[in-house]
């Protein structure tokens, strides 16, 4: 085995390649930072590729009728993704790809009669209008769909084709490697230059590297959890919102490509439907999945995958009655959500960004939050006065000699028994 040891050494160290990782890579690398990214496993691979992709700005925090804090926390979120899917943004998502520009929320006569006067209203007509009849479109253009259509304007993304559009454009600072310690370097060890941390890693061929880092930023979701009690630090406390997400996947013609919110009594949609491509090797042709999220995700933790695929087969009948799902395959998602603890246990409904010894954790809490938490980043970078020299240096990415890191399959990809 190899067993080779360097060190070397780093301005800012990015742990963990999500989303989150990504997006603040790419903005500090433009802005002229020293950044690297270093991923344990594949890149999106956890909660970002687990996404339902959608891009929204608040109307689903409203559908009590009211704005809330969180619709308010996230209404510019959509412009701003917009912007760099047009290659004019903050970073360039212009290869990326959007599966849709639009959204559909769908609802009984007597919901609709409830907040009919509020989507109407001057802050959401804007991105939502009630489609006639004659615009309904598959599957609600039916004559058993005796509900009501609105039509959102906020994005859905292949969240995968987000993360490779990334990768791509800064692979020379993505590594693949396991961060087997993180330690802060005492004052008498500190080198001349200031790196505070050294973070000590493996990678194949079980060889191993050290890093000297002057600052980390852990945007590893769960994993900031770990990373943070190795260095004997509490705070910032973490708190995790698992989900069990449903999937069923049938022929294109059985399943037509859907995006919608199945709207309820609450804030959180009955269900949100989010439609994706499945190659089948086998038989070289092509599925769609449906990707359930919203109440039947959230209230389904701790089913076994037949209580819960049993449960949204119901469910789905129920909400869908002129549909035939009986040739579907169906299977689930186990997700394990984290973010930063709140004292009642709540969501947070803003990103959150914290600094204590060098060490920057950050949590996006929403996938269309990161370019906010992004924000947070910089501007604790700019308080800290870390040199911008990356550009003087275009050649260091080459010294780290790391293997790059891959990106992840998507969910439905990954499932070996659909039933």
């Amino acid at each position: 085995m190899n067993k080779a040891r360097q060190t070397e050494a780093v301005d800012i160290a990015i742990i963990g390649g999500g989303i989150a990782g990504l997006w603040t890579l790419a903005r500090l690398r433009h802005s002229g930072y020293q950044a690297f990214l270093l991923e344990a496993d594949q890149l999106g691979g956890v909660q970002s590729n687990a996404s339902q992709g959608i891009i929204h700005g608040g109307t689903k925090y409203a559908l009590t009728g009211k704005l809330t804090h969180s619709s308010q926390a996230i209404q510019q979120m959509p412009k701003r993704w917009q912007d760099c899917l047009n290659g004019q943004g903050e970073v360039d998502l212009s290869q990326a790809r959007v599966l849709s520009e639009h959204q559909f929320l769908w609802s009984n006569k007597s919901l609709a009669t409830k907040i009919t006067g509020f989507f109407a209203s001057k802050v959401m007509s804007s991105r939502m209008k009630k489609l006639p009849i004659d615009d309904f479109v598959a599957p609600f253009n039916q004559k058993n769909f005796k509900g009501d259509l609105y039509q959102l304007d906020e994005p859905v993304l292949d969240i995968q084709s987000v993360i490779d559009t990334l990768r791509k454009q800064y692979s020379e600072v993505i590594f693949q490697a396991d961060i087997q310690g993180l330690a802060r370097i005492s004052t008498a060890q500190k080198s001349n230059d200031d790196h505070v941390y050294n973070i000590a890693l493996s990678y194949e061929n079980d060889a191993s590297k050290k890093l000297l880092a002057k600052v980390v930023v852990l945007t590893s979701g769960s994993g900031n959890e770990c990373l943070l009690s190795s260095l004997k630090q509490s705070q910032p406390e973490m708190q995790r919102r698992p989900l069990y997400m449903p999937m069923l996947k049938a022929s294109e013609n059985i399943l037509p490509k859907m995006y919608a919110h199945c709207l309820g009594a609450s804030a959180l949609p009955k269900m949100t439907i989010t439609s994706h491509t499945l190659d089948v090797q086998e038989t070289n042709a092509k599925q769609t999945v449906w990707y359930l999220g919203g109440e039947i995700a959230e209230q389904g933790v701790g089913r076994s995958l037949e209580e819960q695929v049993n449960i949204a087969k119901k469910e789905l009948a129920s909400l869908m009655p002129w549909m035939d799902f009986s040739t579907c395959q169906w299977s689930a998602l186990a997700i394990d959500r984290a973010e930063p603890k709140m004292p009642d246990g709540s969501r947070p409904v803003e990103p959150w960004v914290s600094y204590e010894q060098d060490i920057i954790s950050a949590w996006p809490v929403k996938l269309a939050m990161a370019p906010v938490m992004v924000d947070k980043i910089i501007l604790q970078l700019e308080a800290l006065a870390i040199d911008k020299n990356s550009s003087a240096r275009a050649s260091e990415a080459s010294l780290l000699d790391l293997p790059k890191a891959k990106t992840s399959p998507l969910p439905w990809e990954k499932v070996q028994h659909w039933i």
